[in-house]
Parts: C-alpha cells; sequence; structure tokens
C-alpha cells in the first residue's frame, strides 16, 4: 500500500524499528508488525518534543549581539505566515506591563490560543479590545470578559465597497503605546502577512491608538 519497492523493505522496516513503531518476532521466518496506534502516537509525541527541546537549548545558548546604543529606535519588520504572526502577537500580549489595545478586523482570527493569551493578561495591565460588528464584540465579551470592548469605527478595514480581490486588514496589536503590530489576510488563501513595528514616538503612537480604539473616550490617550 506504501508503495515500497520489495528491495527496500527491509531497511524501511529496520528504520521504523530504530524509531520504535515496528517489533520484530525473531522466527524463522521473522515477522514484524506495527506497535499500537496509541503507543506509536506517544512515541512520535516524545521524539518531537525533545527535538523542540533541544533546538531551545541549543538557540539559548547563541551569544546575542548587544547594542551599544541603549535609546529606542524605529523599527519596523515585516513578517510572514500565520503561525509567525500568531506567536509574535501572543508574545507581546504576555509582555504589555500597561497596556494592549487590539482591534480584530477578521473573526477567523479570534482563535483559542489568543483568548488564552489575552485571559493571561496581568491585572495591572488595561486591556482594550475591539471588534468591528456586534456579533464578533459579543464573542470577544463572552470568551475575555475582563476586557473593555467595543465597535470600532474601522469599517473600511473589510473593504465595504470594493471588490473581492482586494486584501483586508486582519489584526491591529498596540502594546504599552510604543509596539505596533498590523496584519492583512490575502483574499484568496487568507494567508497572513504583518508588519511590526517598535520605539516609535509620542505622535505615531497617539494617531493610532486614536484610530484603533474609535469608540473609547481620548483621555485614556497617553500624555
Amino acid at each position: 500500500m506504501a508503495e515500497v519497492p520489495r528491495t527496500r523493505v527491509y531497511d524501511a522496516i529496520r528504520v521504523l524499528e530504530a524509531q520504535g513503531l515496528v517489533e520484530i518476532q525473531h522466527s524463522s521466518p521473522q515477522q514484524f508488525r506495527a506497535v499500537p496506534l496509541d503507543e506509536a502516537t506517544e512515541t512520535l509525541r516524545d521524539q518531537y518534543e525533545g527535538r523542540v527541546e533541544r533546538l531551545h537549548d541549543a538557540l539559548d545558548t547563541v551569544e546575542m549581539v548587544e547594542q551599544d546604543d541603549e535609546t529606542p529606535v524605529q523599527q519596523v519588520w515585516a513578517m510572514s505566515g500565520q503561525d509567525a504572526i500568531k506567536n509574535r502577537t501572543d508574545q507581546l500580549i504576555e509582555d504589555a506591563s500597561e497596556e494592549v489595545v487590539l482591534v480584530i478586523g477578521d473573526e477567523s482570527l479570534l482563535t483559542e490560543d489568543l483568548v488564552s493569551s489575552l485571559n493571561d493578561v496581568g491585572n495591572g495591565v488595561d486591556l482594550l479590545i475591539g471588534a468591528l460588528t456586534e456579533s464578533l464584540q459579543d464573542q470577544i465579551k463572552t470568551a475575555v470578559p475582563d476586557a473593555t470592548t467595543f465597535i470600532s469605527g474601522l469599517e473600511w478595514l473589510q473593504g465595504e465597497d470594493a471588490t473581492e480581490n482586494e486584501t483586508a486588514i486582519g489584526r491591529l496589536l498596540l502594546i504599552d503605546r510604543s509596539t505596533i503590530l498590523v496584519s492583512s489576510l490575502m483574499p484568496d488563501t487568507k494567508d497572513e502577512q504583518a508588519i511590526f513595528g517598535e520605539g516609535f514616538g509620542n505622535g505615531l503612537v497617539v494617531i493610532a491608538r486614536r484610530l484603533m480604539a474609535q469608540g473609547l473616550l481620548t483621555v485614556r490617550d497617553p500624555k
């Protein structure tokens, strides 16, 4: 069924045996059988987690290049891939010490992982979440009860009057009034791309925050 050439069957069996996925009866002739599915799954999971841990330990030993100038530099970087953007979003939310402002432009991005990260925000951090529709706002209220939710005035993010081929904004995130992440969703594939920036001055932050948090009082704007 696997279309393994007969001349390579024994080689394939030996590889699977080395991975703990096949057991052998040393009879004449030898017999082979797969280990139970649950056992095989657990074995593969252990191998995968072991590799991830070794990779983490190896990367953790890499010496980071320190900048001589500690003054924040305004930088903008591009990112691709929903997993990478999701992980960066989760990390930024986790690192927040003062305020998280998030506008969700697409319902599909309100994932369990994002909800978990938002619910883990500390008590001393203001959490503001905007939605483009009342139905999405209701979902956010239920999923993240401690957040201040609002209807964002950014309906144009979805290109309401545009063609189906127009790229839509996925998420807008502002952390501690200094770090910004903005993502877009491709219309056909729903692939996500983003720009990530940090070290911005007060002027850009005020504009970004007022734009993202339309519907909230400006008294909360950074001074």
